[in-house]
């Protein structure tokens, strides 16, 4: 009689819930009797709460259609962003390549997708310019998304005949042979500007003091904190958390995203003030703002 690993797998996860049921302690079902609902629709102790998603939301929304109007939308300049210009800028003029990286995560990764829309427009500004740009990949199936993307670019700027599909390399999906490979593209063809934009671990720091040991122009930026600070010592420009999303939404300028982009930043000014506010009252003992925030 032969038993397959289909019925293997399930009589051992048969024989781990019986196992539970029977130490299972009884004060669990003693808690499980005492959280039953009371029947309320509605917790009016969470209003405060439901008033301020409603703010933001109706924020968001008086935003985008404003943007898409067509009236103007003021975003705070962000620095990083400019410097890709210069970087490419600083590449056409020396007559070396510009060195796109995307990160080390799969193409479901949001920051790998914001990535691809940042990659688009930096193939554009190289079309233009007349200037080679290198894309190493770490995961095959951005591969082709990565490609895809370039050569958009290029059509976008109305020279597809420039697009070069070997400039998109594929390496490796293991992390640290994507590293080494990355490293000897910057010693051997030795871009004039490196642009990290992706999600990063280990391999940060490591990129980015090859790319300042040759000399290049480094932008990066990463939603992942902990790698944020060997970006910020190591490369001229850094692009710190959610400014490397609000990017896609200053190059694309898509009424949406700037819509968005510019609800978010009216609301942390109306916290701040809150909060600035609150504390003066607080201080003066009158306890009105703070008891509104109590959820």
């Amino acid at each position: 009689m032969q038993i397959n690993r289909t019925s293997l797998f399930g009589l051992g996860w048969l024989s781990l819930l019986a196992l539970a049921l029977v130490l299972l302690p009884d004060s669990l079902f003693a808690f499980q009797e005492a959280a039953e609902p009371d029947g309320r629709w509605f917790d009016s102790n969470r209003l405060n709460v439901l008033l301020i998603l409603a703010l933001y939301g109706v924020m968001v929304i008086w935003y985008m259609r404003k943007a898409k109007s067509g009236d103007s939308v003021y975003i705070r300049p962000i620095p990083g962003i400019a410097a890709i210009e210069e970087a490419i800028g600083r590449a056409t003029e020396m007559g070396r390549p510009v060195l796109y990286v995307p990160g080390v995560e799969e193409i479901d990764n949001i920051q790998t997708i914001y990535s691809m829309i940042i990659l688009e427009y930096v193939a554009q500004l190289a079309a233009q310019y007349d200037t080679e740009l290198i894309v190493p990949i770490g995961k095959a199936v951005v591969t082709p998304i990565a490609e895809e993307t370039v050569k958009q670019g290029y059509v976008n700027a109305g020279r597809p005949d420039a697009f070069v599909p070997g400039n998109v390399r594929y390496l490796s999906d293991e992390q640290f042979a994507y590293t080494a490979g990355i490293s000897g593209i910057i010693a051997r063809e030795k871009p004039a500007a490196n642009i990290y934009l992706g999600s990063f671990y280990a391999e940060s720091l490591i990129l980015a003091e090859n790319g300042y040991v040759s000399g290049a122009v480094q932008v990066a930026g990463t939603a992942n904190i902990h790698q944020l600070p060997f970006f910020v010592v190591a490369c001229d420009y850094a692009l710190i958390g959610e400014e490397f999303f609000a990017t896609t939404a200053y190059l694309g300028r898509d009424p949406s995203l700037l819509g968005t982009i510019k609800a978010t930043d009216m609301f942390k000014l109306g916290i701040l003030a809150y909060l600035l506010v609150g504390l003066v009252l607080e201080t003066m003992g009158i306890s009105v703002l703070s008891t509104l925030l109590l959820i």
